[in-house]
This record gives structure tokens, sequence and C-alpha cells, in this order.
């Protein structure tokens, strides 16, 4: 069934140089739809952190607008001070998420525009438009990402998921789900499992959501019964995005993507990671580098207010963990499937730059 309640776009860029980022406040979801005005760059970074705009390639355009604003009571500074401010809020936005490489790769995309121009005014107006041009251009990459995947979504079959991977951690489209959108459009017909990504249950809240607008069969499992749905053979594809990919193939992605890999692995499933050619990091050789965001205790002792520990009783709450490359079947990008997934087929997509600007090794 659908939604009655079609969803706004994740994030935009509203009126001119004088306007402000809106979002949607993804932590209100799915109980209601509010939108955020971010007019500064502490709203912004604050947006980030505390989960209302999430995802690996929304959060770096969120950063890119977020920097564009931290400048903008700067734009009639003299060059060096604008360069000094300039590099001072790249740091301040680096440090909101440190697992997801969009975010820096974003933020210096837009530091880069900003430090070439002749002037402060100048430099503002380029790295808006740059901001705005990252914007379009992670749309167009995610619509790509569904082109290239949709052949491998089993016909008739199931498909698990982790996290949220859909038009919420994105401009548009998203990654995973790009990939069932364009195969439902195509015709395929399909059911999919949304595991419920604890501790903050994003599959549950954002995924099921998505999906369900869309007008997609989804059915939300509790993270603990994958194992059993794969086992009685439910399941013919499990899919997710994906936060940083190092040069070997490694990759970050929400806590209980490992385990959901070692399953998929031990049924014979596909396991595939759809991801845009910014959220690899051929910097780092292996994911032991990644380093992993540890978030605050209360989200798994306090889950929206509730407590569920006893008092007193630590608890460990790692956002992301590493499945290693060699349980990835393949890797979904703009520039088609990966496979196999290893360091020389990964620093062949690097070889030759893709459209548009995107991260060189």
């Amino acid at each position: 069934m659908r939604s009655t309640t079609p969803l706004p776009p994740t994030l935009e860029w509203v009126d001119d140089e004088d306007g402000f980022l809106r979002l949607i406040d993804q932590t209100r979801l799915p109980e209601r739809i509010e939108l955020v005005d971010c007019r500064s760059a502490e709203q912004v970074w604050e947006a980030i952190r505390v989960l209302r705009v999430r995802g690996a390639p929304a959060i770096g355009v969120a950063a890119a607008f977020g920097l564009c604003l931290a400048m903008r009571p700067h734009r009639d500074s003299d060059p060096q001070t604008f360069i000094n401010e300039l590099d001072s809020a790249a740091t301040y936005f680096c440090s909101a998420r440190p697992t997801a490489v969009n975010l820096s790769w974003a933020v210096q995309r837009v530091q880069k525009v900003g430090a070439a121009a002749s002037n402060a005014r100048a430099a503002f107006t380029a790295m808006l438009a740059e901001a705005r041009a990252m914007a379009t251009e992670d749309a167009e990459v995610c619509r790509l990402i569904g082109a290239a995947g949709a052949r491998l979504v089993p016909e008739g079959g199931g498909v698990i998921t982790h996290c949220n991977a859909g038009a919420l951690a994105t401009v548009a489209h998203g990654t995973a789900l790009s990939v069932l959108y364009a195969a439902e459009a195509q015709g395929r017909r399909f059911r999919v499992f949304a595991d419920e990504t604890r501790p903050l249950l994003q599959g549950a809240r954002l995924t099921a959501l998505e999906l369900q607008a869309a007008g997609i069969d989804v059915t939300v499992l509790c993270d603990n019964a994958a194992g059993w749905l794969m086992r009685t053979g439910q399941v013919q594809m499990a899919i997710v995005g994906a936060d940083r990919i190092a040069a070997n193939g490694d990759t970050a992605n929400k806590i209980g993507t490992y385990g959901l890999a070692v399953l998929a692995r031990h049924h014979n499933i596909p396991f595939y990671v759809a991801a845009p050619l910014s959220t690899f990091d051929p910097s780092i050789p292996s994911g032991d580098q990644i380093p992993i965001e540890q978030r605050a205790e209360d989200e798994v002792s306090r889950p929206f207010g509730h407590q569920i520990t006893p008092a007193g009783v630590p608890c460990w709450n790692p956002a992301f963990d590493v499945t290693p490359a060699d349980l990835v079947t393949a890797i979904i990008c703009e520039r088609g499937v990966l496979q196999p997934v290893n360091s020389y087929n990964i620093g062949r997509l690097f070889a030759e730059p893709p459209c548009g600007q995107r991260p060189s090794p």
C-alpha cells in the first residue's frame, strides 16, 4: 500500500545567496514530517551530529552547504582572513562525524573552490554554486547506481537490507534503495525485508517508510531474525549502502552489516554494496584504518527516551562496523557493477576520471 503522504526532498537549498538549507528532521520520522531550516553553520553541524540528516551522501552535501553558511558572514573580508576562516570552518564540519568519507570529501571540494577565488565575495558565490552542483550530481549518481544494479534484483524473490540507504540518505533516489526503485520501475516484483537496525531503528523508521511510499512490498524484522529468515529460504539477495570503502574493498556501514554479510555467505546469498565513488577512500589500504564512530551510551540504554537497561550498566555503541571485501559479492556504483571486489578492480575505477568531479586516489 502506498503512503498517503509523499516525502519532501531530504535536503535542498532555498532561495539565493542569502537563502538557507532546508532538510527533513529524520529524528521525527515516521511519526511526523518536520522540516528544519538551517541558517547557520552551527545548525547544520548539529543536524549532522544528532542525525536530523544522515546517510553518507546526504551529510556530505549538507556539510557543503553548511560550509557556505559558515563563510557567508565573511563575504566582505580580506582574502587572507577569508582563507583562515574557511580552514577553520572546514575543520569544524569534518569533526561532526568521522566514519563517512563523503563528509570530508564534500567539505574539501567546496573548500578548494573557495580558496581558488580572487576575493571573498567571489569565493562565496563559487562555493555555493559548487555545493548546488554537488546536490544535482548526487541525484544523478544515485539514479545511475539504480540503473546499474536493477538487473540483479531477483524476480519474485526476497531482498534484505540493513539501515537506510534510500532517498533519505541522499539528495534523491538513494543507493541500495535506488537499485530497488529502478527494478520496480522495470516491472520486477519482489519483497523487501528491512532489518529494524538497532539502536536507532533506521530500517524500521526510515526504510520501511520510503518503500511503503513507493508502493514496494516491505516487511520489518528484528535484526536477530535475519539468519532464520535466510534459513527458511525467503531471501535471495542482500543489499546495503556504505559510509566508507577502503582501497581493498573493505566496507564500513551501519553496525550489524558485518553480521548480515556473514549470514549471507553461510546461506549462499549474494551480498551487494551500493555506493557512489565519493564513498571510496583509496588513501587507506584496508578497513582496519577506517575510524569507527562511537556514539552515546544512552542511544542503547534509553532509546527514544525509554530506559531499557538497569541504571549503571555500561553500553557499547559503535555506529558502524567493517565488512571484509571477501564477503562482498559486488559493489554497485555509478560506473557499473564491480566484481570481484579487490584492490585491482577498485584501482581501475580511479584510473580514469569519471564524469563530474570525483575523488582521486
